[in-house]
């Protein structure tokens, strides 16, 4: 049996590619860490989401309450390996559609003073830790224009 002309050229392009998205790499001591740091992540952010659900509905019912615009933001940040991903945030400042008012200059709102005073408009991103874009461990993604 004869093989055609640059088949095995193509045969070893094929395998340097696939080495190269690290199809076969083998189990090692790093996977089994990072495997058992991203369950410990899901299972501490399920139980943490269940605890503060309630608070959670309290704080949505408190934005939409007290004014229009959408409950969450969403910002563009870098994850692990250089991944974009959105990270959710409670909204404490007064909503812009129009986008008239600098970001800089737009003002919090009652309710916005004190999620950040207390921290708690970071509680959704427990749902980007569930969905394995942040861990726990370091929860504080990266701004592109920092990487840029």
């Amino acid at each position: 049996m004869v093989d055609a002309p640059g088949t095995r050229r193509r045969y070893a392009s094929v395998m340097r590619d696939l080495r190269e998205q690290q199809l076969f790499r083998r189990a090692n001591q790093h996977d089994a860490q990072d495997q058992m740091r991203r369950l410990m992540d899901f299972v501490m952010a399920a139980m943490l989401l269940a605890i503060t659900a309630p608070l959670m509905l309290f704080i949505a019912l408190t934005i939409r309450a007290e004014s229009t615009g959408p409950i969450f933001v969403k910002r563009t940040c870098i994850g692990l390996g250089g991944r974009r991903f959105e990270m959710l945030k409670f909204r404490t400042l007064v909503h812009d559609p129009e986008h008239t008012i600098p970001l800089w200059a737009r003002k919090p709102t009652q309710v916005g003073q004190v999620l950040r005073y207390t921290r708690l408009d970071a509680l959704p991103q427990l749902i980007n830790v569930m969905r394995g874009a942040m861990s726990i461990i370091d929860p504080d993604g990266r701004s592109p224009s920092f990487l840029d």
